[in-house]
């Protein structure tokens, strides 16, 4: 048995299906079953995993644990506790690239610090997977792009390696099911840097429009991602990684393609499969 906590977050998601798929038994941890559109051969259970305990059903049969969420930092080691009690072996951890790489404001790359850091001590094999920014970030350039042929922005010339979630998820499956990947640190990323000037093409390419990025300064973009109701945390993260990315390119692996025996997913496929969220 497999349980994922972050069962709806990009990655979790995307790891239940690739495992249900498989046949292999997964337990899903989410705060709304009843909306989380999970498959049908996941064992789905409610819970709020920032907030331990969680029930003891969630345990049964536990072998490995997927964290993949960012609220479960303060909670991290009481659920570790609570798998290794049930049996659990192995651990692997949705991490971030700037735990390595610094980028942004500190206080974020800490916060998975402290998430790795409650996997190392646990007891259990662990796997860590420092993740670039994912190709799905994009998508909060959808509502621009649905209105018209300009995406308004911060820091056009921002440059990372975004990497697809299904490349993510099939890492991750591969750390929870096989052996070979205890006490292995995986930096993750896609095969080419990209500035967001670039991306806005691709998105452009896609769908067959010729798309523009208009930079603005930071501080309008703030206030404008605030309008909109984003968190203060959301607002930070994302600015303070672009103006870091603006100073410095995010770093580039072909760690997907060492593990997967095939090059990781571009941008480009990315957009393409999801064309549809930023068509009229």
């Amino acid at each position: 048995m497999i349980v994922v906590i972050g069962a709806t977050g990009t990655i979790g998601r995307e790891v239940i299906g690739l495992l249900t798929a498989a046949g292999a038994e997964v337990t899903a941890l989410t705060r709304t079953p009843a909306t989380a559109g999970l498959p049908t051969d996941a064992r789905v259970i409610e819970a709020d995993p920032s907030a331990a305990p969680i029930p003891e059903t969630a345990w049964h049969g536990v072998d490995s644990v997927l964290l993949s969420s960012r609220a479960i930092m303060a909670s991290a080691g009481d659920l570790l506790a609570a798998a290794d009690r049930h049996g659990a072996r192995r651990v692997v951890v949705i991490s971030a690239s700037s735990v390595e790489y610094p980028v942004g404001e500190p206080r974020f790359a800490e916060g998975f610090r402290r998430l790795e850091s409650a996997a190392i001590g646990s007891g259990l094999a662990w796997t860590l997977l420092r993740c670039a920014d994912f190709d799905a970030n994009a998508l909060s350039w959808a509502p621009q792009i649905r209105a018209g042929n300009i995406v308004r922005g911060a820091y056009g010339d921002a440059a990372a390696s975004p990497i697809h979630q299904r490349d993510v998820a099939e890492v991750a499956v591969r750390a929870l099911t096989a052996d070979g990947h205890s006490g292995h640190s995986y930096l993750l990323t896609g095969p080419r840097s990209l500035t967001q000037r670039a991306r806005v093409h691709l998105i452009g390419a896609a769908i067959g429009r010729e798309l523009s990025f208009l930079e603005l300064p930071p501080d309008q973009i703030r206030a404008a991602m605030a309008a909109q109701g984003l968190s203060e945390e959301i607002v930070a993260r994302s600015l303070g990684s672009l103006a870091g990315y603006a100073a410095a390119p995010g770093p580039t692996t072909d760690t997907v393609e060492q593990l997967l025996g095939r090059p990781a997913l571009d941008f480009g496929a990315w957009a393409a499969a999801d064309a549809p969220a930023f068509e009229h």
